[in-house]
């Protein structure tokens, strides 16, 4: 009978406790459902292990000044980046030029800010290689990142322009291999951005050398979801926080971005050819 009694008192305390915990949640205002993450989509500029590795500064810096989980995120290549950020898959998508004004101006992102350091796309051949003029490439093996890079659009319009229009490219999904692939023999040819040329091991840029070398163009944008309108300002703030904290000059020295700038007048307006492209490449389903 005791027995009893003692399990009796103790579930009517079990449920006691539950309960307490419960009204403490609430008045808390916590939720039982963890917060929504904010997602940080960056282009595939180069492997998905050094993206993850490259903004971690970044996604750090946003959770404490967000007050939000912070996830990095990024795709297989540049085309499906483009049609999970026009499917509002990201927060914020840090993204080159041409995929931040479609993205402004098909899916409704406002653009934030840049890079202060200058973005070119460049074509890589080998120093000592065969390849010396634009017309040594014809009918040769041409690489490229995706259909809807900007520096293969870039490259795609210096071939027409140079009578190659009907020379093929080969898309990679990673730039990290496109130099090895040109020293193999296997390409004459891969175009590719000056910044992923820069993280090339001294040894390797001794051994390429450039074909051509475009004109500054819109570099990587971040641009905002308009779902976090609300919150537009706080983000803006965010970003120039890091700018002027010491994780965020590593940053920006290690990978040689010169820190962050405002978007020119027109600068994004610029890319209209290039994000036109784009929204074809989507039309045809990424081919």
């Amino acid at each position: 009978m005791e027995t009893g009694r003692r399990r009796a008192l103790m579930g009517f305390l079990g449920t006691i406790c539950v309960l307490a915990a419960t009204s403490l949640q609430a008045d808390s205002g916590q939720s039982a459902q963890p917060q929504s993450a904010f997602k940080l989509g960056i282009a595939p500029h180069t492997s998905a292990r050094v993206i993850l590795e490259m903004y971690q500064p970044l996604r750090i810096s946003l959770e404490k000044s967000l007050g939000l989980p912070v996830e990095v995120l990024t795709a297989p290549d540049f085309t499906e980046f483009a049609k999970r950020m026009v499917d509002q898959e990201y927060d914020i998508a840090v993204t080159t030029g041409h995929q931040a004004r479609l993205a402004q101006t098909d899916a409704g992102y406002a653009p934030l800010l840049t890079y202060q350091a200058d973005f070119r796309a460049v074509a890589l051949v080998a120093g000592k290689g065969p390849i010396r003029t634009a017309k040594d490439l014809q009918g040769k093996p041409v690489l490229g990142l995706s259909p809807s890079s900007l520096v293969t659009l870039w490259g795609q319009r210096w071939m027409k322009q140079n009578g190659l229009g009907s020379t093929p490219i080969r898309y990679v999904s990673a730039s990290d291999s496109v130099a090895q692939l040109v020293l193999s023999g296997e390409a004459s040819a891969a175009f590719t951005s000056l910044a992923n040329y820069q993280k090339l091991s001294g040894d390797m840029q001794t051994q390429l050398r450039f074909l051509t070398i475009s004109e500054p163009m819109a570099g990587r944008v971040y641009v905002l979801n308009k779902r976090r309108a609300a919150i537009r300002e706080k983000v803006d703030a965010a970003l120039w926080a890091f700018a002027d904290s010491a994780e965020g000059r590593s940053y920006f020295e290690k990978n040689k971005l010169d820190g962050y700038r405002k978007l020119r007048p027109k600068e994004l307006e610029a890319m209209d050819p290039f994000a036109a492209d784009v929204r074809q490449v989507l039309k045809q389903g990424g081919k």
